[in-house]
C-alpha cells in the first residue's frame, strides 16, 4: 500500500506531483472512494455487515435463540418447586382433592347400577316372552285335550312347554297361583270385585291368568277376581 501511495495519485500521476504527508494522502485516499450502486455506505450497520460478511437477522434470530437456550428452566431444576402460597393454600386443595374423589367414587357406583338395572331389564325382557309362548302352549294343551288331538302330538308339546318353564325355574322365576290368598297389589291385578259370602273380604276367588315372580319382584302380576262382603251384610 505504501508503494501504491508513493507511486499513483488519484488522478494517475506519479506520487510526486503532490507531496504531502503519508496520512494525508491516506486520508485523502479513503474519505474520495467514489460510491459505486449496490455497495453499502459507510457508517451504517448495513455497511458493518457488508464487510463483515454477517446477515443481521440471522445475527438476530441466534441472539434470541441463545437467550431462550440460556434461561433457567425453574421447574426442571433440582432444588426448584413450585409451592402453594401457605397452609391454607394446601389446606384447600387437599378439600378440592377430597371431593373429587367422592365424586368419582359416586360415578362409579351410578354407573355399576345401572348397567346391572339395564342388564335385568333386558332379562326381564327376555323372560316375559317366553311365558307369553308358555300361555300359548297351555292353551294349545286344552284345545288339544278338549278336541282329542293325537295324543303324542299333546305330549310334544307338554314337553315343550315343561322345558320352557324349567328354563324359568334355574333363572328364579317361577309362577304364582294366589287362589284363596289374600289381594296383594304388589303381585295381584284385580279384574273386578264380586260379592261372595263364602269367602273372606279380600280374597282371591278366581285367577284368570297366572303371574310370574323373580325372586321377591313380580315380573307378572296374576289377574285375579277378588271378593268382597255382600251389600247389607253385618259387618
Amino acid at each position: 500500500m505504501k508503494h501504491h501511495l508513493k507511486s499513483r495519485g488519484r488522478d494517475g500521476s506519479s506520487g510526486d506531483a503532490h507531496p504531502g504527508s503519508r496520512e494525508e494522502a491516506g486520508s485523502a485516499f479513503s474519505t474520495s472512494q467514489p460510491e459505486t450502486p449496490g455497495s453499502p455506505s459507510s457508517g451504517s450497520s448495513g455497511s458493518e455487515a457488508g464487510i463483515s460478511g454477517k446477515d443481521p437477522d440471522a445475527e438476530g434470530t441466534g441472539g434470541a435463540r441463545s437467550a431462550r437456550g440460556n434461561a433457567p428452566d425453574l421447574e426442571g431444576s433440582p432444588g426448584m418447586t413450585l409451592t402453594p402460597g401457605g397452609p391454607e393454600a394446601l389446606a384447600e386443595l387437599k378439600d378440592k382433592w377430597l371431593r373429587a374423589e367422592a365424586d368419582l367414587q359416586n360415578v362409579r357406583r351410578r354407573a355399576r347400577r345401572d348397567l346391572e338395572e339395564g342388564l335385568r331389564f333386558a332379562e326381564e325382557q327376555t323372560f316375559l316372552e317366553i311365558i307369553s309362548w308358555v300361555d300359548d302352549l297351555e292353551r294349545a294343551l286344552e284345545v288339544a285335550r278338549e278336541s282329542g288331538g293325537p295324543e303324542n302330538w299333546v305330549q310334544g308339546v307338554q314337553l315343550v312347554a315343561q322345558r320352557m318353564t324349567e328354563y324359568l325355574a334355574r333363572r328364579d322365576v317361577k309362577a304364582t297361583h294366589p287362589l284363596g290368598e289374600t289381594f296383594d297389589p304388589r303381585f295381584h291385578e284385580a279384574l273386578v270385585e264380586i260379592d261372595s259370602a263364602d269367602a273372606p273380604a279380600g280374597s282371591v276367588i278366581q285367577v284368570v291368568r297366572k303371574g310370574y315372580q323373580r325372586g321377591d319382584r313380580a315380573l307378572r302380576a296374576a289377574r285375579v277376581v277378588v271378593a268382597r262382603r255382600p251389600s247389607g251384610s253385618e259387618s
